[in-house]
């Protein structure tokens, strides 16, 4: 099999790179190592910033966005039993758009499937050969059966624990790591948000974040020990320890039911440089993660791609390399910048089991900041609705 852009990874990176790509008349196969219906399994946050929201528009995919997403003009920040609104319109003229991560990705296969593009299921085995040379190609078996796709650049979208990252040597790669000593316990259940924004919960007991999916569908998240379980967490016990980090009037509206699914995710900040080693480029979770707070992880991958789909098409249409020559630093400029936000977001809000008063003083009077300084509110509705590729 002969392509341009070989994709490693059938997630939203590696759907949406190969659906701008068709735009502009630039073959590619996707090959993804489980089916589609598994991928569709997998459930994510989707607060999209508006880049995103642009790329989507550009790909032929923003219809079902624009009609079934949430429009979010600003957020609410609650400490100490109050909250304040953030406003997201005044400050920065943009919101942001919650919309499933899930609906992303049915809305890109649906696409890619009703243009007949190739994308190889179960496949097994994945290696990608001769990167550092002009002829790279991507191997897997699938049944038995070995494969072989010849193509002009692989794109590594392939997430944190794929294969992309680990073709790149030792020697050629650095990597930057920060492990949070607490993860986020999550619930999903089928009742109405407590909030038409998103709430950021500071309290004694830990974070919580009130989101949601849809008019009914509700995702709330608390901040938890490393060693607990999800099994550990009844409902009840989770829907009562949500109430206490959540102000009064907002514990008292909330609707509680039966959870639908319950996880618990550590926290990592990670980073590998460069994002770029011959013809193969990295995208997405493959190249960088950020904690969830804040919500930069589909977005970033999102601003991979702008970069990566930009250069790409000079290359073909101007036989010009400027843009695929430049992506590792243009997408790390800001890859950095969008870690620098989530960990100080994170620090904002978390309680570390290290902390001493004098350090939660410091977030106290960080939070005060945010709350009675407008250009510091600038700056947090700059980073969260997304800062320009």
């Amino acid at each position: 099999m002969r392509t341009q852009v070989a994709i490693i990874g059938g997630g939203p990176a590696g759907l949406l790179l190969g659906q701008l790509l068709y735009r502009h008349g630039i073959d590619s196969v996707v090959v993804e190592r489980k089916t589609r219906e598994y991928v569709l399994g997998r459930i994510r946050a989707g607060v999209l910033e508006a880049g995103l929201v642009r790329l989507m528009e550009e790909a032929g995919v923003a219809d079902r966005l624009h009609a079934e997403g949430h429009v979010h003009h600003g957020t609410q920040i609650a400490v100490n039993g109050q909250m304040f609104h953030l406003d997201f319109n005044g400050l920065t003229g943009k919101p942001v758009v919650v919309y499933g991560q899930t609906e992303v990705t049915r809305d890109l296969y649906d696409a890619r499937e009703a243009a007949g593009l190739t994308t190889e299921f179960r496949a097994e085995g994945v290696a990608i050969h001769g990167a550092d040379t002009d002829s790279p190609h991507v191997a897997f078996t699938r049944d038995g059966t070995e494969h072989r796709i010849d193509c002009d650049f692989v794109a590594g979208c392939d997430g944190f624990h794929g294969i992309s990252r680990q073709t790149i040597p030792l020697a050629v790669r650095r990597e930057y790591e920060k492990t949070y000593p607490f993860g986020w316990l999550g619930v999903l259940s089928r009742t109405p948000p407590v909030h038409d924004e998103l709430i950021y919960a500071n309290s004694e007991r830990g974070f919580a974040l009130c989101s949601m999916r849809n008019d009914n569908l509700s995702r709330y998240y608390i901040q938890c020990a490393l060693s607990d379980h999800p099994s550990d967490w009844t409902d009840a016990a989770f829907w009562a320890e949500l109430k206490r980090r959540l102000p009064p009037e907002v514990a008292d509206r909330l609707v509680t039911g039966l959870s639908i699914d319950k996880s618990i995710a550590p926290l990592r900040s990670f980073v590998t440089e460069p994002m770029r080693w011959g013809r193969l480029f990295l995208c997405g979770d493959a190249a960088h993660i950020v904690p969830p707070t804040g919500a930069k992880g589909l977005n970033l991958a999102a601003s991979d791609v702008h970069y990566l789909h930009d250069g790409l098409r000079q290359f073909y249409r101007d036989n010009d390399c400027a843009g695929i020559d430049a992506y590792s630093e243009r997408a790390l400029l800001r890859v950095w910048k969008a870690e620098r936000f989530s960990w100080w977001f994170s620090g904002l809000l978390h309680r570390y089991p290290d902390m001493s008063p004098f350090d939660l003083k410091m977030q106290q009077a960080d939070i005060a900041f945010l709350r009675d300084n407008r250009a510091q509110q600038q700056a947090f509705a700059e980073n969260y609705v997304g800062l320009p590729y």
